[in-house]
């Protein structure tokens, strides 16, 4: 549907409960991490998601000290005690050389990472919105925005509405804001014309699970040595313990590579795991789930954040971490930044007031990662040259403090005021250069 052909029916033709302050769509990391705070602000949200949980989500399923921060802010259990894995850093494997990097004790991160799996990891953010008052509709698959033709502002969402009985139902949804968190596919951005941007990066990530000895680890695990026959590809594998008797194995390849289209992903993870060692159980047989697939936008490769009354957040607005194709961090932090910009823009009159307000998000966002996605962009391209991949991985790992440096610019894992030679280093360069 586009915004078009959208429905214009005026709010008060809606069932109260259908009308809210805010619309969310989407009930994933940013959706619901967006639901949470606006909901602790005191307004009145809908969080509309399609699925109903549990429910799948392609996923490394690993977490950096980055993401625990944002699971803090919205006051989730993060004890091992509620069944969080707790790893301490990273490890890295390529050139022949194994190295272990603790997460950087900071002020402004906690020093550990979490594993969860995707389906009980986006329930749990979904149930924590709820509880903070946000109205949670499972199983209500938005189709399109609701225009006023007035003004051609966004005034609401239509969706098909799946009840737990099976039987389907068109229905409206009205708020003043909507926020798009539907993911890289962003169904109701594109039907506003808010398409991708082919000048940033784009990935491809890949996963499956298996039955392993290896299922508890204290570290995540990168192999940076991915090959395509004769090509090294610019991207890693993964293997992240979960905890649970499996293992969740992926691999994630960025687009600056000729043969990007080319790749047969879950042809290239076999062969990849074709040559660890047998005892990790790393076949067929002990494969639990099949191989799927999924595209990680990064770098901001869809704008504007903010346009006729709707707030893009998370994948939506292409939020992932070009350095290391790291979302769900972001996508809360994004979903953060947005309800902060919503309630201080709710509470100024409807016009030029409350625009002022919500101008302030894409410039928020700006602020926050301009700088530093810019340098990631900067990096892909780097990588993308299979002689920089590969001496960057061969003489890399032989400096372990250029290694911690590393980590920390490619985890974005730095103290933002004071912090060490790192940090500011590392901060600086982010400062000067030019905004995504």
């Amino acid at each position: 549907m586009t915004a078009e052909t959208a429905s214009t029916a005026p709010a008060e033709a809606v069932p109260s409960e259908n009308v809210a302050d805010v619309i969310v769509v989407g009930a994933g990391p940013s959706g619901s991490a967006t639901a949470y705070h606006l909901a602790s602000a005191g307004l009145d949200v809908l969080l509309l998601e399609k699925a109903r949980f549990p429910r799948e989500k392609i996923c490394g399923d690993g977490l950096t000290p980055r993401a625990v921060k944002q699971l803090v802010r919205m006051g989730v259990d993060t004890s091992e005690e509620a069944g969080w894995l707790h790893n301490k850093g990273l490890r890295i494997i390529g050139g022949g050389m194994r190295l272990e990097l603790a997460w950087p004790d900071l002020a402004a991160y906690p020093n550990y990472g979490l594993v969860r799996p995707r389906a009980d990891f986006d329930q749990i953010l979904a149930r924590q919105a709820e509880k903070s008052g946000a109205r949670l509709r499972e199983g209500t698959n938005v189709t399109g925005p609701i225009v006023d033709p007035r003004s051609n502002r966004v005034i609401g969402v239509t969706a098909r509405v799946t009840d737990a009985d099976g039987g389907k139902r068109e229905t409206a949804y009205h708020a003043p804001l909507v926020v798009a968190a539907d993911g890289n596919s962003t169904r109701l951005s594109i039907a506003l014309g808010l398409h991708k941007r082919d000048d940033r990066p784009m990935g491809v990530a890949y996963r499956t699970y298996y039955k392993s000895p290896r299922t508890n680890d204290d570290y995540l695990e990168s192999w940076l040595e991915l090959w395509d026959g004769e090509r090294l590809l610019p991207g890693y594998g993964w293997v992240f313990g979960m905890g649970d008797g499996t293992s969740n194995v992926g691999l994630g390849i960025l687009n600056t590579t000729k043969s990007f289209r080319n790749v047969k992903y879950p042809d290239l993870l076999r062969s990849w795991l074709k040559n660890t060692p047998e005892e990790w159980g790393f076949n067929e047989e002990n494969r639990t789930e099949p191989i799927r697939g999924a595209a990680l936008p990064m770098g901001f490769n869809r704008q504007p954040h903010y346009t006729r009354g709707v707030l893009l957040v998370g994948d939506a607005g292409g939020m992932v971490n070009p350095f290391n194709g790291e979302g769900i961090a972001y996508a809360m932090e994004s979903g953060e930044l947005a309800a902060d910009v919503i309630a201080q823009a709710l509470a100024r009159p409807a016009g030029l007031e409350r625009e002022r307000a919500l101008s302030a998000y894409p410039r928020a966002l700006k602020d926050t990662y301009g700088g530093y996605y810019t340098l990631g962009r900067l990096f892909v391209k780097l990588i993308g040259n299979p002689k920089v991949m590969s001496l960057a991985t061969q003489r890399g790992l032989s400096h372990p403090m250029l290694m911690r440096f590393t980590l920390k610019m490619l985890a974005n894992l730095t103290d933002p005021k004071g912090g060490d030679s790192m940090d500011r280093i590392i901060n600086a360069m982010a400062k000067i250069a030019p905004d995504a």
